[in-house]
């Protein structure tokens, strides 16, 4: 069986996932998405731009026939070309495995190798901007594999990164090397097991994988502590530890049973019983330590509800949503501030500015911390002064940190479609995504298709919509709760 860098890779990320993706029903896999896509082609885009800096001789042969991959790369580096980018290199590893290294590049040293007076170190080029222990741990792999392929071991192997101030990072091999081996190691033995590792569903890390529907379901039907907020993988390991598996037995369990264990404190351990007890009971409940009532969001006469659509690998905030709620008049406008192209940023930022002035009192509702952020990097970025931004910024209401300070929902996730769709709110476009937005922003760059921006400014409309349903459903939960009306 082939051990290749891929599969180590993801078997750092998810040790269920390469099991899968050895043993799985290939059949029952989620069907890539779009911006699944554009990572691979933002991947492949990444890897042009340092090979034109370069000439490089790539071995000849086809994908699958490893055999006559590594005789050509052999060949390649027996006659001393400088770099080859896609070389092939194998390994017997142990009874039933081999090592098959594939890095992008290797690039030709001074040294002594069975080749000669030269020798060759692997390269790495990662759509990354930091040299993430996984990344490391693969370059260690090419590493060892190009050891026992040219007779010595590079004693650095390098990281081609993305948008940093020097992108070639070196890879210690004498601190990775034996960390990739008990990888390895590891990884064989899960392999052999007999059923895939146990679900966990880690939404940042599970959401872009191929398994993911399936794994969900079987998360669902297990009533899976993953599942719920705030259970992360350390936590989850040391309630295993404590027999606490269930939603039911989390909430019987005694706080201070939890606060003392690592990944626990006295704040987290009594939100996390809440929240069990929350999930079960399908009802809201308030926090031991919630909010003062003078600190929780409250009903204006004029309201603002925010929200941004950003192209991150752009460093492009492309379009400021503004829903205007004016209560006294019974009147709701959406203004939606769009850059039809990167160079159009300042303009809607001065437009954003333009609007929320035309309305000086009025609270300005935003989930998560991402739009204050915001503001402050556009007001920098322009050189806004300072005195125009001040006043805004004091405005800011993150209806999410006031929620998650106060209340523990029955959600799975504390993203704004998890809490609005449980309130009964819905997008009118079903598919739509701030990962979607950033994939369909692309396509608007490179066709043209006006449709696509209209789709993204509905979504961004709805998702203002969507904050001001959760943030009126917070004024009313607390005005039943302690009776008391917050205006």
């Amino acid at each position: 069986m082939l051990i290749n860098a891929e599969l180590l890779l993801q078997y750092q990320r998810c040790k269920r996932r390469t099991f899968l993706d050895i043993h799985g029903d290939k059949s029952q896999r989620d069907a890539p998405n779009e911006l699944l896509r554009k990572l691979q082609q933002d991947k492949i885009a990444h890897q042009l731009s340092f090979l034109a800096q370069m000439t490089y001789h790539q071995p000849d042969y086809s994908y699958g026939n490893w055999e006559k991959a590594e005789k050509a790369t052999l060949e390649l580096m027996e006659r001393g070309v400088e770099y080859i980018y896609k070389g092939v290199l194998l390994a017997t590893y142990s009874e039933g495995y081999t090592l098959l290294s594939r890095p992008n590049l290797l690039v030709k040293q001074p040294g002594q190798s069975r080749f000669g007076d030269w020798m060759y170190v692997p390269a790495s080029i990662e759509l990354g901007k930091r040299p993430k222990q996984e990344y490391q741990v693969v370059a260690a792999f090419h590493a060892q594999v190009l050891a026992t392929v040219q007779g010595v071991v590079p004693e650095i192997s390098w990281l081609l990164l993305r948008r940093t101030n020097d992108r070639n990072y070196a890879v210690d091999l004498f601190k990775w090397m034996p960390r990739m081996q008990k990888i390895v190691e590891e990884f064989i033995q899960v392999l052999e097991l007999p059923n895939p590792p146990e679900v966990f569903i880690a939404r940042q890390k599970c959401n872009l994988c191929h398994w993911y529907s399936q794994c969900y379901a079987v998360a669902q039907s297990e009533k899976h502590l993953s599942l719920l907020p705030g259970v992360t993988p350390l936590r989850y390991t040391q309630l295993q530890a404590l027999a606490i598996t269930t939603l039911e037995s989390l909430a019987d369990t005694s706080p201070s049973t939890l606060e003392n264990l690592l990944g626990f404190d006295s704040e987290v351990a009594p939100k996390l019983v809440v929240q069990a007890q929350s999930a079960l009971e399908k009802r809201p409940l308030i926090l031991p330590y919630p909010l003062p009532i003078k600190d929780i969001t409250f009903t204006a006469p004029i309201e603002l509800y925010f929200d941004i659509e950003a192209q991150p690998d752009l460093d492009l905030d492309y379009l400021l949503g503004i829903l205007v709620v004016d209560r006294l008049a019974n009147t709701e406008q959406f203004y939606s501030f769009l850059a039809d192209k990167p160079e159009d940023e300042e303009l809607v930022w001065q437009q954003f500015l333009d609007l929320v002035w035309q309305y000086p009192e009025a609270p300005i509702y935003h989930f998560c911390v991402y739009e204050f952020d915001t503001v402050k990097r556009l007001a920098k970025l322009y050189n806004t002064p300072y005195a125009s931004v001040r006043p805004v910024l004091s405005r800011f209401v993150d209806v999410y940190e006031q929620l998650t300070q106060s209340v523990a929902l029955p959600v799975e996730s504390y993203a704004l479609k998890a809490i609005a769709r449980w309130l009964g709110f819905e997008w009118r476009e079903k598919e739509a995504s701030g990962a979607k937005c950033i994939y369909w922003y692309d396509q608007w760059l490179e066709t043209g298709d006006r449709t696509l921006l209209e789709i993204i400014q509905s979504y961004n409309e709805d998702d203002c919509r969507a904050t001001r349903r959760v943030k009126d459903w917070l004024v009313n939960f607390f005005q039943d709760e302690y009776g008391l009306r917050l205006a």
